[in-house]
């Protein structure tokens, strides 16, 4: 496996970890990953580069080594801190962005309000959630003030080989080495002997704002870099919310100016996990044209 390194930066009021793989003087590729995932999943695809790179892949705030909320979590912090991530290390230049499902919202997203700071994207399974009703906000909210009452917890495993056996369920596509590897870096003491998620269980907690594309996509529309849109064939998450051809994905699809679309046989949801050398060879064709 090739080497990294952690840093450690303060930025907005969050002690956030950020992965580093690479010579400093190469191309910078920033990874983003995805809902209860960490930045050393990418390891994968990372070992797969051809290229010279200068990797750099945050853990999100409460996931992997960065520093928990221990309360609610709003999608726009996730935006505000990608924007103070490429402050920090890309302070000028543009960057080359790839985002898997919540990263790759969140991609999008920060790539519609600050379109001068992407030279372009990868978006792997990340166009927002279903459509919600106004409706469907009454119970949203009850629902939300109910679960403030409680305390969340993820479920704890007696050791990581336990850990990882449950991410092989989850994923059966996972190779035993590929699982350990996993469990490594995703799991975590749960302070009584076990090992659960490297993740803050606050994330649990159903946000009380219903989903709104419309305002999603109108950002969408601001989009300028050009856009690589990779979906899985197998992808369980991805049919659950779309249909390929669907009115709804395609009016998704069709915010975009400069949008190149990619499907990967053999893989689920975790593109990243299942195929890294196809989606490594797909980000280095995309990021040299």
């Amino acid at each position: 496996m090739k080497a990294s390194q952690s840093d450690f930066v303060q930025l907005r009021g969050r002690r956030l970890h950020v992965r580093e793989w690479g010579n400093a003087s190469a191309p910078l590729m920033v990874l983003l990953h995805g809902w209860c995932d960490v930045s050393a999943s990418w390891q994968f695809v990372v070992d797969a580069l051809a290229r010279d790179w200068r990797v750099l892949a945050p853990d999100w705030r409460g996931f992997g080594l960065s520093e928990w909320n221990n309360d609610v979590y709003w999608f726009p912090d996730y935006i505000a801190d990608l924007d103070a991530v490429l402050d920090h290390y890309s302070p000028q230049a543009p960057v080359q962005l790839v985002g898997h499902s919540l990263g790759g919202n969140a991609a999008c997203l920060y790539a519609g309000i600050r379109p001068h700071r992407i030279a372009r994207l990868v978006n792997l399974e990340g166009l927002g959630l279903r459509r919600y009703l106004p409706d469907e906000a009454p119970g949203r909210y009850a629902n939300w003030l109910d679960q403030l009452r409680d305390t969340p917890t993820f479920r704890s495993y007696p050791d990581r080989p336990a850990f990882a056996a449950r991410l092989q369920k989850e994923n059966p596509r996972l190779s035993d080495e590929k699982a350990t590897y996993l469990a490594e870096h995703m799991g975590e003491d749960d302070g009584a002997g076990g090992i659960h998620l490297a993740a803050d269980p606050f994330h649990r907690w159903v946000n009380p704002t219903i989903y709104r594309v419309e305002e999603a996509m109108a950002i969408w529309r601001r989009v300028t870099a050009p856009v690589l849109w990779v979906t899985a064939a197998d992808s369980f998450i991805f049919k659950q919310l779309f249909a390929i051809d669907s009115e709804d994905y395609r009016q998704r699809i069709a915010c975009f100016g400069d949008v190149r679309e990619v499907t990967l046989e053999e893989c689920g949801h975790n593109l990243h996990h299942d195929q890294p050398q196809q989606v490594a060879a797909l980000l280095e064709e995309f990021f040299r044209t």
